[in-house]
């Protein structure tokens, strides 16, 4: 604790110089971001945070990206993030649901109160939300559009702040602001595709039987399987799989060199 405050101080005027820098720098997506109040408000209140978050874990804050998972079990967004061109990932911060919705199971149709299980990347960055900030989902993916109720998919799935959700994944305004920063900032240093995987829970062995043994969909059982594939060899190596989806909506992996 000692040591992250003593860092706060050390770090925050050359931060804050930097912040107004961007004002009058071209800094592409940022700036673009930076016009809206809430965006601004957000740089101003976490960007001294976020910064000091990456330098602890030895990410470098000018060229870094990051990869969202989530637990709708456990409640749980998990943030990773590693300097550019690194191999491994490393958990920079989490933060809980502020509140659920729904069963375990993936999102199958428009309207079903669901969560949804899979894979997607952030599609929009949302700075006038009607719960502050947010970040966009490319929900229905491939695999949704395949395996879900065609043409009633709905869309409309986000991360975002508040407490209230139909299906989107509420952290509440103070950490929605920090996401959305680190988000930002690793936009507009490159990273054109931010992934946010969402799992039923944390499909380690004795969690994924449970499931299995707990449910009567057999399709879901199937689903969480194909899942799991991902989980597992990301926590044994801590490096993404390429992953792309096959004619029948499972989702197929390549391991990453």
């Amino acid at each position: 604790m000692k040591r992250i405050k003593y860092l706060k101080k050390f770090l925050a005027i050359p931060l804050v110089v930097l912040f107004m820098h961007s004002f009058t720098t071209d800094n592409g997506f940022r700036d673009s971001q930076l016009k809206n109040q809430r965006v601004q408000m957000a740089f101003k209140e976490k960007l001294v945070d976020v910064n000091t978050m990456l330098g602890l874990k030895g990410i470098d804050q000018t060229n870094f990206e990051i990869y969202i998972r989530a637990f709708k079990m456990e409640q749980v967004v998990e943030v990773w993030g590693r300097t550019r061109g690194a191999n491994t990932w490393c958990n920079v911060v989490n933060y809980n649901f502020c509140s659920t919705v729904g069963q375990l199971g993936p999102k199958r149709k428009e309207g079903d109160y669901q969560i949804p299980e899979g894979f997607y990347t952030v599609s929009e960055f949302n700075p006038n939300s009607d719960f502050l900030l947010s970040l966009k989902l490319n929900y229905p993916n491939k695999s949704d559009s395949i395996l879900g109720v065609k043409g009633k998919l709905g869309d409309l799935i986000y991360i975002h702040g508040g407490c209230m959700t139909i299906g989107c994944i509420p952290i509440t305004d103070d950490k929605i602001e920090e996401l959305y920063v680190l988000s930002v900032i690793a936009k507009d240093q490159g990273q054109n595709q931010i992934p946010i995987h969402i799992f039923p829970a944390r499909l380690n062995y004795g969690n994924y039987n449970m499931l299995a043994k707990q449910t009567t969909n057999k399709s879901n059982v199937r689903f969480w399987g194909n899942l799991r594939t991902c989980y597992t060899y990301f926590e044994e190596n801590g490096i993404l799989p390429e992953i792309s989806v096959n004619e029948k909506g499972d989702y197929v992996y390549k391991r990453s060199e």
